[in-house]
């Protein structure tokens, strides 16, 4: 059973535009990082981190919130994990990490990257039954 989100996807990627401002390209992605970008694909692939096409020319891109100073935010893999189980598209998914939620407070990316998973994972996994 596919979860609703209430967005198509041309609403989500939209919503990218407006919700997230400071993207990040793999090789970026890998000297922030101090890996090879090979690692950074695997990571991709893994599910521990959220890649979308972007720009001209279009590349994948990252989110830069995605990442703390030298590491991949704190549960961000897992909470990814729950959202794609939930049947969430990445775009999907990144509109619901980036958007406000008044009772976390504050955006879902944000608890993460303080190291709250408790309630942002409670709520995708509400949303993914």
């Amino acid at each position: 059973m596919r979860a609703s989100t209430g967005r198509g996807t041309l609403g989500a990627v939209n919503d990218l535009d407006t919700l997230i401002t400071d993207w990040l390209t793999l090789p970026d992605v890998a000297e922030r990082l101090d890996v090879e970008v090979t690692r950074v694909r695997r990571l991709i692939e893994e599910g521990q981190l959220i890649a979308v096409r972007r720009g001209d020319p279009v590349v994948r891109m990252i989110p830069a919130l995605m990442l703390t100073d030298d590491a991949i935010a704190p549960y961000l893999g897992g909470t990814i994990t729950v959202l794609r189980d939930g049947g969430f598209e990445d775009e999907e998914m990144l509109v619901w990490l980036f958007t406000a939620d008044e009772s976390l407070p504050g955006r879902p990316i944000d608890q993460l990257r303080q190291g709250r998973r408790g309630e942002v994972r409670r709520r995708a996994l509400a949303l993914a039954l």
